[in-house]
């Protein structure tokens, strides 16, 4: 097997993208204090046609050299905006119909490989800080709560680990 080169990928380009059907999911980062995971959550979001990504609270915003590091140009193809108020935004989104879903350890979670998405609806995701996770406030207010199972001998995943994880499943789950 050979690997393909960049130019093989046959990638659209930004113009395109922000032209495209978007998946019906909408990204909230709740206070999110590394750039790193800032701009991971951007690259994931574009590769995955992600509508839109919310940065709430203290969550930094572009352009920010460290979240182009990682994000590579996704800022430019993800549409974004900044929320001061992730619980406000939750309400907001709930009012417009979008399903709300905190991405957290909580009671009575469901679990991630159980969960499927309805058909035509839209969903917003809520990733939350790298210490404190999904404020409580939010994930009271969320219309569900959605667990990543793990197996091993840590409490969490990373939060840009995370955001791969849901993004990806929800993605093939709405896709297929």
């Amino acid at each position: 097997m050979r690997k393909l080169k960049n130019s093989e990928l046959n990638r659209i380009d930004v113009q395109t993208f922000k032209e495209s059907n978007k998946t019906p999911l909408i990204v909230v980062l709740d206070n999110i204090r590394s750039l790193n995971n800032i701009g991971s959550v951007f690259r994931t979001s574009d590769a995955f046609l992600i509508e839109k990504i919310y940065l709430c609270g203290i969550t930094a915003t572009p352009p920010n050299k460290d979240i182009h590091k990682t994000a590579l140009g996704a800022t430019d193809s993800v549409a974004w905006e900044h929320k001061e108020d992730t619980l406000e935004l939750i309400e907001a989104l709930k009012q417009e119909g979008v399903i709300t879903l905190a991405i957290e350890q909580a009671e009575n979670a469901t679990m991630l490989d159980t969960f499927t998405p309805e058909a035509h609806k839209k969903y917003a995701v809520v990733f939350g800080n790298e210490v404190k996770g999904v404020a409580q406030p939010v994930v009271s207010a969320c219309d569900s709560v959605i667990e990543i199972p793990q197996f091993g001998t840590k409490h969490s995943l990373n939060i840009s680990v995370s955001a791969g994880v849901v993004l990806w499943d929800l993605f093939s789950k709405i896709k297929s």
